[in-house]
């Protein structure tokens, strides 16, 4: 496992090496912006693409937003236009992307939370020519569906590094919270943590749409079980309202969570929160658009059809200050 993640992370930014060095190999003049935001820089000449991202995402939550602005940065820098839109539910998703098969579009981009509801949709943009690539969730079931790659964490080997980490921290009795039911990635991760974890480990489903009424269940887990001293959640604004939730029960278990964001940072350096799961949300929508790009100018299939891995990486309070900067401007 060590080398397959060691392999793909390689083919990962061999893709980015190639993706600015395209005027030089391949005759196809671009120039990559250097500044995170996407800069000034010259696009690529190449004719324009129309990219489309459909997602699971819920209200609020502050993940997908980098996601957008790593897929925005490579669009403005490969000539592509980017639409995106999102559904946490499975069946309008599957009409999201239904919609972009209809506009003809030169790419999609799609997550897999929820496989069954999108499935044939996928399929179906496949075998309407249009190459599809799936980021974030449901790897396992990418290939079947004819996407050119998977780009995103291995969700079973994220949540046993959460394993391993509580042991490694003493703990005994973990909470992992699940804000979207019915989502595999997040039954995959809280799966991990009771593989790896000695301890024990019992799930706790949230309204994730509703802050106020996942924090108070939080809350009422923490004050009905006073022997739990590990937190986990599947996404950084709930790791938040784990934070306020223990406060209010005055109970002494460790926050920590999947996931980073400006917050997340900030609760890190208080030592309000233990660690936290990086899977590095800006860099799947950057891969995603760019082996589109990549694709559609050079056929290229950044890991040769495997899945290429952007996590996880455990931050610790150490590392806060180095990504003090990077999460206040979105990119981490």
């Amino acid at each position: 496992m060590r080398t397959h993640r060691t392999a793909t992370a390689l083919l990962a930014a061999c893709a980015l090496v190639l993706a600015a060095g395209c005027s030089s190999s391949g005759g196809k003049e671009a120039k990559d912006s250097t500044g995170a935001d996407g800069g000034k820089g010259r696009a690529a000449d190449t004719p324009r693409m129309k990219v489309a991202m459909v997602t699971h995402s819920g209200e609020g939550d502050t993940f997908w937003d980098i996601v957008q602005k790593g897929a925005k940065v490579a669009a403005a820098k490969d000539n592509v236009e980017f639409l995106y839109a999102a559904n946490k539910e499975g069946k309008e998703q599957a009409q999201l992307v239904q919609s972009y098969i209809d506009q003809k579009v030169d790419g999609i981009v799609v997550t897999l939370a929820k496989p069954e509801a999108v499935r044939d949709v996928v399929k179906k943009a496949v075998a309407a020519g249009i190459p599809v690539v799936t980021i974030n969730s449901g790897g396992e079931f990418s290939r079947a569906l004819g996407a050119l790659t998977h780009i995103g964490q291995d969700e079973s080997v994220a949540g046993e590094a959460v394993g391993e980490e509580l042991n490694a921290r003493g703990k005994k009795k973990a909470v992992c919270v699940i804000h979207e039911q019915g989502n595999v990635s997040h039954e995959a991760r809280c799966a991990g943590v009771k593989k790896s974890f000695k301890g024990t480990v019992e799930n706790l489903n949230v309204e994730g749409t509703n802050m106020p009424a996942s924090t108070s269940t939080i809350q009422a887990k923490l004050q009905a079980t006073g022997d739990v001293d590990a937190v986990v959640t599947l996404g950084a604004p709930f790791a938040a309202a784990s934070v306020q939730a223990k406060k209010g029960a005055k109970a002494s278990a460790e926050v920590n969570t999947f996931d980073l964001n400006a917050d997340v940072v900030k609760q890190l350096k208080a030592g309000e929160i233990g660690f936290a799961v990086d899977q590095q949300p800006y860099l799947q929508g950057y891969l995603a658009v760019d082996e589109l790009w990549l694709n559609k100018v050079n056929r290229n299939v950044v890991g040769g059809g495997k899945p290429v891995l952007t996590g996880p990486a455990l931050v610790r309070q150490k590392d806060a200050d180095a990504l003090a900067d990077l999460t206040a401007d979105g990119t981490r």
